[in-house]
């Protein structure tokens, strides 16, 4: 067998592991080997293979898998990047979506597409991504929500209690209701008009800037399990954006 890449530096790890379950101290059995588990985590969402297929170099596949369910549900992934999410630049923030397909095993899950956030349309079953990132176009906040859900349903949520200087968002978050809603936060939005809006003063200077935002859809669709949607579970889904969204922080 050909020699596993690794990704996780020791400066990334360092930041990671008090962060994490399992340590010596920690209530219950210690965690056995935590780096070499979130590595095979970080190998299946980077490759997009399925949990079976994971190399016997990371130990038993479904034990890695249990594990990942396990810490799904008790919050351990999106506690660690809410740690290394630590000190962000509130210069600014800027919020945008993105659409990604949902494989065909990602549905059938009970509940129905909805609760699952997935949509149906032309394109085929789809999920959309909203996030909101800082000034240096690291991630914030993220909600998922079907694909053809628009991208002002969920705009208020997105920037709740973000101490931005700055809101940045395209023409598809221009509504006088969310240009409130962030005045009232005491951020002064950056977003175009459409042209048959009424015609309000924007900073198109500062606005060149959201650009940072796309970036960071373009940095975690290179890790295939989330640029195609395998999982039924929004929970599962979202743990894979959290992990990759704290190794972001981490680099």
């Amino acid at each position: 067998m050909s020699e596993v890449r690794l990704i996780l530096k020791d400066h990334q790890w360092d930041r990671m592991a008090p962060h994490l379950p399992g340590k010596v101290g920690d209530p219950g059995r210690s965690g056995k080997d935590n780096r070499l588990f979130v590595e095979a985590v970080l190998w299946v969402v980077r490759t997009g293979s399925p949990w079976r297929d994971l190399p016997p170099f990371f130990g038993n596949w479904n034990s890695v898998f249990v594990r990942f369910s396990r810490w799904s549900k008790d919050g351990v992934w999106d506690r660690l990047f809410a740690s290394m999410a630590d000190d962000p630049d509130f210069e600014y923030a800027m919020i945008d979506s993105t659409i990604v397909r949902a494989h065909q095993h990602a549905a059938g899950k009970k509940g129905g597409p909805e609760a699952r956030a997935i949509g149906r349309s032309r394109g085929g079953l789809t999920t959309k991504i909203h996030a909101v990132v800082d000034a240096l176009g690291n991630p914030l906040r993220f909600i998922l929500t079907p694909g053809q859900a628009s991208d002002y349903t969920q705009a208020e949520a997105l920037i709740a209690d973000i101490p931005a200087g700055y809101v940045l968002g395209d023409k598809g978050y221009d509504s006088k209701a969310f240009r409130d809603a962030i005045e009232s936060q005491g951020a002064i939005p950056v977003i175009p008009p459409r042209k048959t809006s009424p015609q309000v003063a924007c900073d198109y200077a500062l606005y060149c800037e959201r650009n940072l935002v796309e970036r960071f859809f373009l940095k975690i669709k290179h890790f295939r399990r989330i640029a195609t949607r395998y999982d039924q579970t929004p929970r599962a889904f979202l743990s894979f954006l959290s992990l990759v969204s704290a190794f972001i922080w981490t680099k």
